[in-house]
């Protein structure tokens, strides 16, 4: 499993790395970026994944996500992968920020032509953690999941599905319910065809209705963001989780947008929530 290191810096008494490899699953090169804090040798930290929204690559948490301090002073290994698989073979929709390269809504794509290259689920659930538990001082046994947005959503459907994986999921201005809103109907629509049935594995509110179940849950969504009421739509999740008697930590952040000044001013309470869980 050939590693290619872009570059790597001193931070916080840690190393923060940006590497590459060649995806099985996305069929393309795939870049990422990971920050190990200092740490014994032979040592094992746990990981905590990060999930990017639209548009983003793993440059923007790496440079904007203030991130690095509270991983450092709790001893967790932070990863961030691309959102979407790129190069030139790899098909877009050219003038769409919502679809296709950059918005891989962490699916694995069933229609044509996304489906070849568009398999951002099974590339973070399967290949991406071998990579991460090759080549790095990863404890696997001990994972959490965070994530932005499209990253949210993410987070919280991989989160879901797989609680025996990741001890405690969050989420940073989530789509919550992507088959109720225009982002999330246009992308499912277009990856995984007509049949809404599909989809339901890739909607959290839809996942909580059908029985899934974690029992650490925590968002937070400012109540300046652009896209609360039409894209992201926050409460249907409390209404979810109420419904279902999860005691999950919905939190309304008065003020703040959905930019990563939102997300660094919170980034490393939700870390240290994470770290929290991950030594238990």
């Amino acid at each position: 499993m050939k590693l290619e290191t872009i570059s790597t810096n001193r931070s916080h008494g840690g190393t923060q790395g940006v590497y590459s490899h060649q995806s099985a699953e996305t069929g393309t090169g795939m870049t990422f970026s990971v920050f190990v804090p200092e740490h014994a040798d032979g040592a094992k930290l746990p990981v905590l994944w990060y999930l990017s929204g639209l548009t983003c690559t793993h440059a923007n948490v790496t440079e904007k996500g203030e991130y690095r301090a509270a991983c450092a002073e709790h001893g967790v290994i932070f990863v961030a992968p691309d959102t979407s698989p790129r190069g030139d073979d790899v098909p877009d929709a050219e003038g769409e920020y919502d679809f296709g390269k950059g918005a891989g809504f962490y699916v694995d794509a069933t229609e044509q032509p996304w489906a070849a290259h568009y398999r951002m689920r099974s590339y973070v659930e399967r290949e991406l953690p071998e990579v991460i538990a090759a080549n790095f001082p990863a404890d696997m046994a001990r994972q959490s999941i965070t994530g932005h947005s499209m990253g949210g959503h993410g987070a919280l459907t991989i989160g879901l599905r797989n609680p025996e994986r990741f001890r405690s999921i969050s989420a940073f201005s989530p789509i919550v319910a992507p088959s109720e809103v225009p982002w999330g109907e246009k992308a499912l629509g277009r990856y995984l065809g007509a049949d809404r049935a599909s989809w339901r594995e890739y909607d959290a509110v839809a996942l909580i209705e059908s029985g899934a179940r974690h029992d650490h849950i925590l968002v937070d969504q400012g109540t300046a963001d652009d896209f609360l009421v039409e894209q992201l739509r926050t409460h249907r999740l409390a209404e979810a989780c109420e419904a279902a008697g999860l005691d999950a930590t919905i939190r309304l952040q008065a003020g703040y947008d959905h930019s990563y000044y939102f997300i660094s001013t919170f980034m490393a309470e939700h870390v240290g929530w994470h770290a929290e869980k991950l030594r238990s």
